[in-house]
């Protein structure tokens, strides 16, 4: 990485940093602008986001508020995986959890990875299976952190060949043909690259998968990695993002999220900690602008992700969003969201690339939606923020060996969409009596605004409450934005975390503290213990910074408030949720009803195991107004819906594709007008 970086001071009263000797930049300057982001082109859905501007939109209206009510299942498709893990139930180290992919599509055909990392072709029209490639990557070890997984799969074409990039679980990036499903024998070895080989230290396979959909810039294939949540000593695997050639599989470039000797950042690593230290990974959704040449990275916490003594200074490059140039990997520009992160508030989020007008400035914009429910928005080509971004003083840590940040970079705009930080105020209240059992079940733990620091055992509470916490906010599932009206929709969920931590025992770590045990905080009558909505869907407009609406999402714990005879409050929200989807004038969201809003498991709603009990309706794909936020239509599902949808149009006729489904009962359903 060349150029250079502003010192800290600097940094934080500029509020972002970009990589300079300023030759990049400046040389865009007698260059066309970038094309304005439009979403999934021409009926078709090339990407995981429907473009390389991550939007999930397309420009298809075939289906609208006037037609939608005869939106219904025309196919569906069972996962390979289903006949897997019912020949190996017995054996398999894990069993796969939700189904989380969210297909491509490509002059009518659907191409995605299942949750076993197996790639398969699927005939659009029909939900047939054209082809499966089956790299046996189920066969080794459990993967890394959440085990059997999926995003999806990237294509690349050349005008001759035409190709599908599948990571997986064993950390392989195969190359096979489009066509036929066959690896391609010049790619790599045999057709794969071992992402684990050629970093810049050995690494336990077990510790390391490849889970999301790589991005392609022109011939670079971009690949992120999941890298072990659980580590018990400091030395973990890397988190570097490469870049490798689409045609050959040779690397081109390894950009350090944990800056080596002489690069840039380094010094924000205190005590050689940057030796060691390992995550900062780009493990979500990446995307790109073509015409820049530019990929944006967002990335996690570094180990752990709640103790920071073994690794004190600001950290870059984790937790932070990140401008490469796609050719080389040299840093274009970069914001840090959290300044050594304590709170697992990793970046999780496909970065939103669109066009805006702001105070009548024309701005080719890149918003990233947090964990910490802030909307981050930037000038994609130099990095600067379209609004201010404070740096506040918050809270600092009392843990030994510990020292957070005295500041937290705060934007002004737009408001943030969901709560942060707990307080009095923010306790249930729908009577006087809740409100007092409220208050004294607060009591018993620590808490306080946003990067309110996690404390140790000992200190005669049960732990501090993270509000959002690591599953709150907006996580991987992220945002749309509109790119004709520069609206961005984000549904997302009060949830906090509740963590104290712990010294684990030396004979089996090295770092003076980890996470402890997680607590569960309970609110009084089997309630929630804050007010509500619990889930909810907001709408912004990005040329304003401005909330627009803001609806709940689901009925939530409506029922249990009235059996203790409140009067009916209406939908507090609650429930499991997919990414959105936009058309022209709709806006789709998979959604199941939960009457549990705040089951303390620290995992994913749509990942676990729940009681039929808690679902008080039947799984719906969900179609609103996306200019009011008016449920307009409620389709039945058979399963949860569990990834995003997606759309296309085929021979006149739009189609709606959402996957299903955990375990041996996996799938794709496709919908369309009956």
């Amino acid at each position: 990485m060349g150029g250079r970086t502003l010192q800290t001071e600097d940094r934080r009263r500029a509020g972002f940093a970009p990589m300079v000797g300023c030759v990049l930049v400046v040389s865009l300057a007698g260059v066309p602008p970038a094309y304005a982001q439009r979403g999934a082109p021409n009926g078709q859905w090339p990407t995981y986001g429907g473009d390389h501007g991550s939007t999930k939109y397309a420009p298809l209206e075939q289906i609208d508020r006037d037609t939608v009510a005869d939106l219904g299942v025309v196919w569906r498709w069972e996962s390979p995986d289903n006949a897997i893990v019912t020949a190996n139930r017995r054996t398999l180290p894990s069993l796969p959890a939700a189904f989380k992919s969210t297909p491509i599509l490509v002059d009518g055909v659907l191409y995605t990875k299942t949750s076993m990392s197996q790639a398969v072709a699927i005939d659009a029209a029909t939900g047939e299976t054209r082809w499966v490639f089956d790299p046996g990557s189920w066969e080794a070890e459990r993967p890394a952190n959440t085990g059997y997984n999926s995003r999806g799969v990237a294509y690349w074409f050349d005008g001759r060949d035409a190709r599908i990039f599948l990571p997986t679980g064993n950390a392989y990036l195969w190359a096979v043909d489009a066509r036929t499903g066959r690896p391609i024998a010049n790619f790599g070895a045999d057709g794969a690259i071992d992402a684990t080989q050629g970093l810049r230290r050995p690494i336990d396979r077990r510790d390391y998968q490849l889970m999301s959909a790589p991005i392609v810039v022109g011939d670079v294939v971009v690949v992120g990695s999941v890298v072990s949540d659980g580590p018990r000593n400091q030395l973990a695997p890397p988190g570097d993002v490469r870049g490798f050639d689409a045609r050959t599989g040779r690397e081109l470039w390894e950009f350090h999220t944990i800056p080596q000797p002489g690069e840039p950042g380094n010094d924000t690593w205190e005590n050689e900690s940057w030796r060691n230290t390992g995550a900062a990974n780009a493990w979500g959704l990446l995307t790109a602008d073509p015409e820049l040449g530019y990929v944006y990275l967002p990335t996690g916490t570094p180990t752990n992700d709640y103790y920071g003594g073994h690794r004190l200074g600001d950290n870059l490059y984790a937790e932070s969003l990140v401008c490469l140039d796609a050719r080389t990997g040299e840093v274009v520009w970069y914001f840090q969201l959290v300044h050594h992160g304590l709170w697992d508030y990793d970046a999780t989020a496909a970065p939103l690339l669109v066009d805006l007008v702001v105070e009548g400035r024309p701005v080719k914009a890149v918003a990233v939606v947090t964990k910490q429910a802030f909307t981050y928005v930037f000038d994609r080509v130099t990095g600067e923020p379209v609004w201010p971004i404070e740096e506040r003083p918050v809270a600092q840590s009392i843990v030994p060996g510990e020292r957070t940040a005295p500041t937290q970079p705060f934007p002004t705009k737009p408001p943030p969409f969901d709560r942060q930080g707990v307080s009095i105020d923010s306790l249930i209240d729908f009577t006087p009596e809740l409100r007092a059992e409220a208050v004294d079940l607060l009591g018993k733990f620590v808490y306080g605004p946003l990067f309110e620091p996690i404390t140790a055992e000992g200190d005669g509470k049960r732990g501090t409450i993270i509000m959002p916490g690591a599953v709150g906010g907006a996580n991987w599932h992220g945002a749309a934005v509109d790119p004709e009206t520069g609206w961005l929709y984000v549904p997302s969920r009060t949830q906090p975390s509740v963590m104290q931590l712990a010294p684990p025992d030396p004979g089996q770590s090295d770092f003076r503290y980890n996470r402890g045990r997680p607590a569960r905080v309970s609110g009084p009558q089997g309630l929630p213990l804050w007010k509500p909505p619990y889930v909810r869907l907001s709408a912004f407009d990005l040329n304003q910074g401005t909330l627009e609406w803001m609806v709940p999402l689901g009925d939530g714990p409506r029922q249990r408030v009235i059996d203790l005879g409140i009067p009916d409050p209406g939908p507090l929200g609650g429930g499991s949720y997919t990414g959105p989807l936009l058309t022209k004038s709709l806006l789709f969201l998979g959604f199941r009803d939960q009457d549990d809003a705040l089951d303390l498991d620290f995992r994913p709603v749509a990942e676990r195991d729940l009681a039929p009990r808690a679902f008080s309706r039947k799984p719906v794909l969900l179609a609103f107004d996306k200019s009011t936020g008016e449920t307009l239509h409620e389709v039945e599902l058979a399963d949860a819906p569990t990834g995003t949808p997606m759309t296309y149009l085929l021979d006149g006729k739009q189609y709606i594709v959402v996957a299903y489904g955990t375990a041996n009962d996996a799938g794709l359903v496709g919908l369309a007008l009956n």
